[in-house]
């Protein structure tokens, strides 16, 4: 079947590839008693999707045993590596999905690299059913000259840095700069622009990790530009972290009132939330500031500015060739009304003086393994409502289903989908018959290749010396960055 086409295959094929039994369909208690046969359930990634997938199966279903498996030694995926440390409310979730990890019937497998140390078929035959709920764990590459350059990082690596991902810890991100450059206009870049632009002392009592910390306190940067193919009423960005941006201490905003000529008019018949964050950016760029905000910008030494209507064409580099020095930009123009308007270029171009670029263009899922389908122009895995197309028993939860867009919430409902959806199979006799013996299979696997996977109460063991070393300095953790480390502190 061609990938192009798995948005139209029908689930009822997904049936007509394994028939019934002969004679009746055994009921769902027959099939699953509840003393010899419990549904054994791997899900891979222990983020949100990963956590709702399980919470949503163990609440529906009295009996199933549902193992987590995650390749870092910790959980919780982008709640613990994305979230901004500013925004401790939204890491709230962590509360819920320990919860889950508590309970008697679910399992955390950290330090295990699905697709390395164990193959999707191998976990396959050890559960009745598996979910892939691995996130996006790559960035999409702006494709230019000049992108490889030292002083281009993506966002989704120097968000890891400053939020302690291991993988980006030596990232090292050079802010002797005057100016700083984004590409992107959604929520990670205004997460970025706002920790680069926000004053070292309003991070101490973050989780932020105390070597970005260092970093940030020597930074040099005082202007950040964030850039957009297209206009403001088609920026990606919530009115929540807009307005962040614009109440930042010590900075001011930079609006071309010429960008929001005429919108006045067009953004009368926009949804209601396009509508408030467009008169909030219209406000902002058009008004005098009102009296509280004007004491705020008067002393400010920082700017933060959107530029609109501009695409990335080529990172300039310095004179020596040796990094970073400029980006050029093609000045842009719209095809088409609202927020399937196209950006094509005028042919005029602009070159922007910068000594960091950072691309927030936009998250990207890897394929987990040769025997999972994977659409690379989407960046999912074709499905749906969640059942993996052509593979019966194998579903998917989160960005790798759905792409990399919305919230937590949005996860929250999508993954509860694609549960509900594995318990139906499970209810009409659609899955494996008869007990499968999850774990216990998959350890002797591990065993045998060396790899020792490491448990929730080894997590909390080490949260609790997170927690311990951030107690000093008045944070509320500080994060262990180094696997080793880590692996020491559990008698490795």
């Amino acid at each position: 079947m061609a990938p192009r086409c798995w948005r139209w295959w029908h689930w009822s094929a997904w049936r007509r590839t394994r028939p019934p039994l002969p004679g009746s369909t055994p009921s769902f208690r027959q099939r699953f008693s509840t003393q010899e046969q419990p549904p054994q359930i791997c899900v891979v990634g222990s983020g949100p999707a990963g956590f709702y997938t399980a919470q949503h199966l163990l609440k529906h279903h009295p009996q199933a045993h549902v193992d987590i498996y995650e390749k870092q030694l910790v959980p919780f995926g982008l709640v613990r590596f994305g979230v901004a440390p500013d925004h401790p409310e939204v890491k709230n979730v962590i509360n819920t999905f320990t919860q889950t990890a508590r309970s008697a019937r679910c399992a955390f497998r950290g330090n295990v690299v699905v697709g390395r140390d164990v193959a999707v078929p191998e976990l396959r035959a050890a559960y009745h059913a598996v979910v892939l709920s691995y996130g996006a764990e790559d960035h999409r590459a702006l494709e230019i000259p000049g992108e490889e350059l030292p002083g281009v990082f993506s966002a989704r690596a120097f968000v890891g840095w400053y939020n302690g991902l291991p993988e980006n810890r030596e990232l090292a991100p050079d802010l002797s700069c005057d100016t700083a450059v984004i590409l992107g206009q959604g929520n990670v870049a205004l997460d970025v622009a706002r920790i680069l632009l926000t004053p070292p002392e309003h991070l101490e009592k973050t989780d932020i990790t105390e070597a970005a910390l260092g970093v940030l306190r020597q930074s040099r940067v005082k202007t950040v530009w964030i850039v957009g193919r297209r206009g403001p009423l088609q920026v990606a960005f919530t009115i929540k972290e807009l307005r962040e941006m614009i109440q930042l201490p010590g900075t001011r905003p930079i609006l071309d009132p010429a960008d929001f000529l005429g919108l006045q008019d067009r953004i009368k018949e926009v949804p209601r939330p396009r509508k408030r964050l467009t008169e909030l950016l219209l406000r902002t760029a058009t008004e005098k500031p009102g009296t509280e905000d004007a004491a705020r910008q008067a002393p400010a030494s920082r700017a933060w500015g959107l530029r609109f209507f501009r695409s990335p064409q080529q990172v300039l580099p310095s004179p020596d060739g040796r990094r970073a020095a400029g980006i050029r930009l093609a000045v842009t123009r719209l095809e088409g009304v609202g927020e399937a308007a196209r950006a094509v270029p005028t042919g005029d171009t602009e070159d922007l003086p910068c000594g960091l670029v950072l691309s927030s263009v936009g998250y990207k899922s890897r394929p987990i393994d040769p025997s999972v389908p994977f659409d690379p122009k989407l960046g999912v895995i074709p499905n749906m409502e969640g059942r993996v197309v052509d593979v019966p028993g194998l579903y998917c939860s989160g960005w790798v289903k759905r792409g990399p867009t919305g919230v937590i919430a949005t996860t929250m409902t999508d993954s509860f989908l694609t549960g509900q959806m594995l318990l139906q199979d499970l209810k009409a006799g659609l899955l494996p018959p008869g007990p499968r013996p999850g774990y216990a299979a998959i350890e002797a696997l591990l065993s045998s290749r060396g790899v020792r996977p490491v448990s929730f109460s080894d997590w909390e063991k080490l949260d609790a010396e997170e927690v311990s070393r951030g107690k000093g300095a008045g944070k509320p953790r500080e994060k262990l960055l180094d696997p080793q480390e880590m692996l020491g502190l559990l008698g490795r």
